[in-house]
């Protein structure tokens, strides 16, 4: 197996192993989260009712592991547009720091809004700091997503113009068009098992 293809691979497994951390945090001790809730202190109390403390702790500890896991296969992807394109794997591995340095942050300030919640006996004083936690530190999920964004534009426009050795219709493995697809579905995680699948398929045409 090439480095590229070992580098996926650890995407794909970095990928799922992101995805469950995110559940931990989404599927609060069984009832979904959802922001809507953080204007209502009983509904927080409600949807948090049964969420163990170790699931925060658990999703902060793993998702920081998996997220490193994850950067192998963008970086790798990003190194191997290099022959096609200069420009694209440039904006490639700019949009990776992007993606990853803010985002490890923003899922660390996710799983330790939640853990602070529970700690602080889920009460009405405790939802309104980590809800201004989570507003002042909401720029790393921005970033985060910018560099997504950018990432995944880059890519789709290098397969879909037939500018890589890949064919057009392989364009269908994107993070960014798969998670759209996901997305109406409301499954907690959308975007992880959306960069698994892309890095699934493209273990296999690369």
């Amino acid at each position: 197996m090439s480095a590229v293809k070992a580098a996926f691979l650890i995407a794909v497994l970095g990928h799922l192993l992101c995805g469950w951390c995110d559940c931990l945090l989404i599927y609060a001790g069984g009832q979904k989260f959802s922001f809507r809730l953080m204007n209502d202190n009983g509904k927080m109390q409600q949807a948090f009712r049964r969420m163990p403390e170790r699931n925060p702790m658990l999703s902060m500890l793993l998702g920081c592991m998996a997220l490193c896991m994850c950067c192998c296969g963008y970086y790798a992807l990003a190194r191997w547009m290099r022959p096609f394109s200069e420009n694209a794997s440039r904006i490639m591995l700019i949009s990776t720091v992007l993606f990853f340095i803010p985002g490890t942050a923003h899922h660390v300030f996710c799983g330790a809004a939640e853990w602070f919640y529970i700690r602080m006996g889920m009460t009405g004083e405790a939802r309104e700091i980590i809800s201004d936690f989570f507003r002042k530190t909401s720029v790393t999920m921005i970033i985060c997503y910018l560099g997504m964004l950018a990432f995944s534009v880059t890519l789709f426009v290098m397969v879909i113009t037939g500018a890589t050795a890949l064919p057009p219709w392989a364009c269908i493995f994107n993070i960014l068009l798969i998670a759209a697809v996901l997305f109406p579905l409301r499954i907690g995680g959308a975007g992880n098992w959306a960069g698994a699948v892309m890095y699934l398929g493209l273990l296999l045409l690369i």
